[in-house]
């Protein structure tokens, strides 16, 4: 399970390296078109790419750091890293787009001349498609290896990628009609955009660093539990599940009947572990505490041969959200 952890962060760290290289060289492009057209419009782009860097890099660093192991002062890791590069990346983000839409507010009363936009907008456009496949693979990798910081970043290239569409069409539109307005309204919205982009992703990222539950997750651990549950488990309860980058710390207590043998309990704890983490593409920590039924769940076991049982089985105890948060809220 070690190597398989670290041949995820290695590659992580590669893909981030290519992204981060390659957003550099989108940005000289889009930034020698600015230069060729003066064109607020364009240079909407090129700011944005100024953020696909500078984020790109803090994202290569953030995983550097999250490929460090665990040691005393970070018992844990240090996954959060890469939650913090993306809260950085979703900030930096929306300055790009209050930039932006100053930038265009003054052009509407100080506009400029416009020269070689159809050099301009190829070079637009070709950047774009870059973009699109770059953030492609990015969120391709990073959702298989469960890296908020390359899902995050692939998000925001391909946001990138639609804006480029739009200023492609507005400066298509300016091209033809030469009317000196439609390069600062192409600028307003795509600024908009870009601010609400840097918002959704500032929001996501933070409630990964405030422990906020993940309730998709938490029923795909339920209904994995469900469907393949002994019979001597009668019940897995005090569930908690908390995410460092790629990893899962997973703590749940597992229920088993009273007259288990030592040896036996160790096994099933064993098989419960190998569920999981040979279910779920994410590196996890796995603690087990457990318990004895206290022959107070009779209803819910079995177990065919006890001879404590002082009520007949009933029904099996399921993994429900509901009754997770009843626990969650009791402790």
């Amino acid at each position: 399970m070690e190597q398989t952890y670290s041949d995820n962060q290695q590659l992580k760290f590669k893909v981030q390296r290519i992204i981060a290289t390659a957003s550099f060289l989108i940005f000289i492009g889009k930034l020698i078109a600015y230069f060729l057209t003066n064109s607020v419009g364009i240079l909407t782009d090129a700011l944005e790419s100024t953020v696909n860097v500078t984020t790109g890099f803090i994202t290569l660093y953030a995983i550097y750091v999250s490929l460090k192991p665990r040691d005393e002062d970070h018992p844990f890791g240090h996954g959060k890293a890469e939650f913090l590069s993306a809260s950085i990346e979703g900030f930096l983000i929306m300055i790009a787009g209050a930039f932006i839409i100053f930038e265009a507010v003054k052009r509407f009363f100080v506009p400029a001349d416009i020269q070689q936009l159809d050099t301009g907008i190829v070079i637009v456009a070709i950047a774009g498609v870059l973009n699109y496949v770059l953030g492609w693979y990015s969120i391709s990798i990073g959702r298989k290896h469960n890296s908020i910081a390359l899902v995050s970043g692939g998000k925001h290239l391909q946001s990138d990628t639609y804006s480029s569409v739009g200023l492609v069409v507005g400066l298509i539109l300016l091209y033809y009609t030469k009317l000196p307005w439609l390069d600062s309204l192409i600028a307003l919205i795509f600024g908009a955009i870009i601010i609400i982009t840097g918002i959704k992703i500032l929001k996501e990222t933070t409630s990964y660093l405030m422990d906020e539950a993940d309730f998709k997750l938490i029923n795909r651990f339920g209904s994995l539990i469900n469907e393949n549950k002994s019979d001597d488990w009668i019940d897995i309860h005090n569930f908690k599940l908390i995410k460092y980058g790629n990893v899962f710390h997973v703590n749940c207590d597992l229920v088993l009947p009273w007259d288990t043998y030592l040896s036996d309990a160790h096994r099933e704890g064993e098989k419960l572990k190998e569920l999981v983490t040979s279910s779920f593409s994410e590196d996890i920590v796995f603690h087990l505490h457990i318990d004895e039924c206290f022959k107070n769940y009779c209803s819910h076991c079995r177990k065919n041969d006890c001879k404590e049982r002082v009520e007949a089985f009933e029904s099996p105890v399921r993994f429900e959200l509901e009754r997770f948060m009843a626990e969650k809220l009791e402790h």
